[in-house]
């Protein structure tokens, strides 16, 4: 087992251990507990953090036997020092909020009291960087006060979940990159997506469609730098860290949007543990559609040079609505906005405002992927075709990759990726990929998974435009128009009839047969209404 995989075993044991922790007290499948669950495990990952770049930082520490009585002869000015030479994306925490100090006051009467404030401790030293912003100007800090979602025995809750962080180590994985950190971190999430597929969007979108939707954006071998990376429905930011990877953490930035408090959260948790804590402070927890944040100076809203998203596609709107028609958002909307319908409002949608929203947030060089119901590929009228009509007239459409059925176990819904490129000149790639994949049973739902070699044939068709047979075309804008703005691949695979020559003699023999065949068709036809006209005769009241 090579040294990295035991470091993913050894970190999803300690997952397992305080998701234990919380079913012995009556946590377990609490809507509460991915609160407790992720920021322990977030303590715990800053602590260890501010103590290795401390011993990066002071050999001297690195060597000590017992760290907390090293540190301890530090004054308070040699260790203000010693902490502003570390990188202001690492979290301060406090000698006295360590979770070796922690676990030395375990028996403390009380000790939940002490546990609640060294956490809430910790969220005030770090404020400024770390907190999410609400679209009302309010900060959400790292932690809060966890022992109150336990009802009894709170002390030994808290002594308990400091024991098992306190026996694991982070400091042997900081060196890790975004594949280790990707698979953390979608374990620690796993049980909290169940609830995601309904009224609102996933909060995780599978691997293989966010690794599709990156490479394409951003081919190997590009180079970008200082780019502005955006979701406009961000959930838990598994799109944009896949896009930040592709182009390079220190390459770009971040910025999204979410209505979601627990989206929100789970980005931010995201952000850190890919070395993107300089993102958190353009996180902003509210509701794009009507109140869009990043805005420039002169209150046009910000453009971005790659747009991300996989936007909930059915979700009642109808209260804010009629707000959203207004002038300010005429240009903004410019397809329309969907009608509320007498019945089921909380199928509308609402997917439709977001790809007009990214359009036109989309920076003059922008590049965008949106994950789309594969049926606005294909609709015939309204806001959907208004939509097609227009990324195809301003020449802003680059391709479709229409993916295989169940690639989301959460939905049955069909999908399709549309990539924008508002700097395309060549033609347009149509892929129909949903013949790819293998059926999977994941707990009640049937899941499709994609190999890496069906992945990678996906991008690499898409990178150069290849046209394959029954399974990529690559067409004009005026082909698209003239197929009434279809963007389904199967409406442009040639219909093929092969040609086989014969000779005179073989056509004669091949009639001949032909002839034989239909005459003793004909005889048994005849044969069979003899009968069934028999039998009929043969019939009797009774």
């Amino acid at each position: 087992m090579t040294a990295t995989i035991q470091f993913e075993t050894k970190t999803k044991a300690l997952i397992d251990d305080l998701k234990s922790v919380c079913a012995n007290y009556g946590l377990g499948n609490d809507g509460n507990e991915f609160k407790i669950i992720t920021q322990v495990f977030l303590y715990k990952f800053l602590n260890d953090k501010y103590v290795y770049e401390l011993k990066q930082k002071e050999p001297a520490l690195a060597k000590a036997e017992d760290f907390d009585k090293a540190l301890d002869k530090y004054s308070e000015e040699d260790l203000e020092m010693l902490t502003m030479q570390i990188s202001a994306n690492t979290a301060y925490i406090a000698p006295k909020n360590f979770l070796s100090r922690l676990f030395q006051e375990q028996n403390e009467p009380n000790f939940s009291e002490i546990f609640d404030q060294t956490l809430l401790n910790v969220a005030k030293d770090n404020t400024d960087i770390f907190s999410v912003l609400t679209q009302g100007g309010e900060k959400v800090v790292l932690f809060e006060n966890l022992s109150k979602y336990v009802t009894d025995n709170k002390d030994a809750f808290c002594k308990a979940i400091v024991n098992k962080l306190v026996g694991f180590s982070f400091e042997h994985i900081f060196t890790q990159k975004f594949d280790f950190f990707a698979t953390i971190f979608e374990y620690l999430i796993k049980d909290y997506n169940t609830n995601s597929g309904g009224k609102y969007a996933e909060y995780f979108t599978p691997h293989a469609v966010s690794k599709i939707m990156a490479a394409c954006l951003v081919p190997s071998g590009t180079e970008v730098s200082n780019a502005t990376c955006y979701d406009p429905s961000a959930g838990s930011g598994t799109l944009l860290m896949n896009l930040a990877h592709a182009i390079g953490e220190d390459k770009c930035t971040i910025y999204s949007q979410d209505i979601s408090q627990k989206s929100s959260a789970l980005l931010r948790l995201n952000l850190i543990l890919n070395n993107l804590v300089h993102s958190i402070q353009n996180i902003i927890q509210g509701n794009t559609i009507l109140s869009p944040y990043h805005k420039q100076d002169d209150g046009q809203l910000e453009q971005f040079d790659f747009i991300v998203s996989n936007p909930p596609f059915k979700l009642d709107f109808s209260d804010y609505s009629a707000d959203l028609d207004s002038k300010a958002n005429k240009e903004r909307f410019f397809a329309g906005i969907p009608n509320i319908p007498k019945s089921k409002k909380d199928s509308m949608a609402i997917y439709l405002l977001f790809i007009q929203h990214i359009m036109h947030t989309l920076s003059a060089k922008g590049k965008a992927a949106i994950v789309v119901p594969t049926g606005f590929i294909t609709a015939q009228s309204g806001i959907d075709k208004k939509i097609r009509q227009k990324l195809v007239e301003s020449k802003m459409l680059a391709g479709v990759v229409s993916m295989p059925s169940n690639i989301f176990a959460t939905t049955g819904t069909n999908v399709s990726i549309l990539f924008l490129d508002k700097t395309n000149t060549e033609n347009v790639v149509l892929i129909d990929a949903s013949n790819l994949g293998e059926k999977v049973k994941e707990g009640k739902n049937q899941k499709t998974v994609l190999t890496e070699a069906e992945e990678q044939q996906i991008i690499d068709v898409f990178a150069s435009k290849e046209a394959k047979d029954d399974f990529s075309v690559v067409v004009s804008y005026e082909d698209i128009a003239a197929k009434n703005y279809s963007l389904s691949a199967g409406q442009y695979f040639e219909v093929k009839i092969e040609y086989v020559d014969i000779t005179p003699k073989e056509f004669t023999e091949k009639m001949q047969g032909f002839e034989t065949n239909l005459h003793d068709l004909f005889a048994e036809s005849k044969q069979l209404e003899k009968e069934i006209q028999d039998n009929l005769k043969g019939l009797r009241y009774e």
